[in-house]
């Protein structure tokens, strides 16, 4: 038997996600909003697969829920069932989001010399363990462009040094502009400008190497072995034109001890940036996160 051969046996599995959808609402919390949803979704033949909902102050609060449902022939189908959660949404002063989950998000990732965070994404990514499609990696230095590579992802090395970035913030959008989705910050060491932020016209995903705000600025190891910090930590966020002060998505922390060196802190802060990053945009990509003001709702 030739491997032509053996290969036309293989059944290849549908994937988990085939022919399902999300639909996120947010919007004041009144009677019949569950109601509302279910109702529309069983009248199109949907069979719901998870729903997670919360309420802030059920009487006149804020409402949230996020439901997963089974839909045949989704692709065909879906529009049709959108017209009407829309209209029935609308009556009830509703704002909704409707995902096929069968379409990975594309995502680009922005880097520069530190390549542990990168990497983990697109180790996981290719692992199947990240629901998005990784469009291109950006990065200010030229370091990382073979290690990318290596994932056959496609690398754009944009240099952003000096005070005036707005020529590399230009190209920064010249190159996003209509190919993803959203974007992650994987140890950019750049600061996006409020222009850039209003510009690109899709939500950015932060890690920062500490609680924030804790050790804001260059060398943050070294400031907290200075301070005896007993925990170190990572948050990932959304960039707003606040520097650091997006809402924030995931946080952790491990326990250090005076006998830790800097790199030791370091190589343990690593990890856990890593694992914070990672759930961040795993969650954002399974659309699990509702941004409301300046926090978030997260069905994790």
């Amino acid at each position: 038997m030739t491997l032509t051969e053996v290969t036309r046996q293989i059944t290849v599995p549908r994937p988990a996600t085939a022919d399902q959808a999300v639909l996120i609402v947010h919007g004041r919390d009144c009677t019949g909003i569950v109601s509302a949803v279910t109702s529309t979704l069983a009248e199109h033949g949907a069979n719901i697969v998870s729903l997670d909902q919360y309420s802030d102050n059920p009487t006149g609060g804020e409402f949230f829920q996020r439901t997963v449902f089974q839909l045949d022939n989704s692709a065909a189908t879906l529009p049709a069932l959108e017209h009407d959660v829309a209209g029935r949404l609308a009556d009830l002063g509703l704002e909704y989001r409707l995902s096929d989950r069968s379409v990975p998000k594309r995502v680009a990732i922005f880097a520069s010399k530190s390549d542990n965070c990168l990497l983990d994404l697109l180790w996981r990514q290719r692992r199947g363990q990240l629901p998005m499609t990784v469009s291109m990696v950006i990065s200010n230095h030229p370091d990382t462009a073979d290690l990318t590579r290596s994932f056959g992802v496609p690398f754009f090395h944009v240099p952003s040094g000096g005070a005036d970035k707005s020529a590399a913030e230009a190209e920064h959008l010249r190159l996003l502009r209509g190919n993803v989705d959203f974007v992650v910050l994987a140890r950019y060491m750049q600061i996006l400008s409020e222009g850039f932020v209003e510009e690109v016209g899709v939500p950015v995903i932060n890690i920062h190497h500490s609680f924030l705000p804790a050790f804001i600025g260059a060398g943050p190891y070294a400031k907290a072995k200075q301070r005896g910090v007993k925990l170190v930590g990572a948050t990932a966020h959304y960039v707003t034109a606040d520097l650091d002060e997006g809402p924030i998505i995931e946080q952790d922390v491990v326990r250090v001890s005076h006998a830790d060196t800097v790199e030791d802190l370091q190589r343990r802060g690593a990890d856990v940036e890593r694992a914070v990053l990672s759930r961040a945009v795993r969650w954002h990509a399974e659309d699990r996160v509702i941004r409301t003001g300046n926090h978030t709702i997260v069905f994790a």
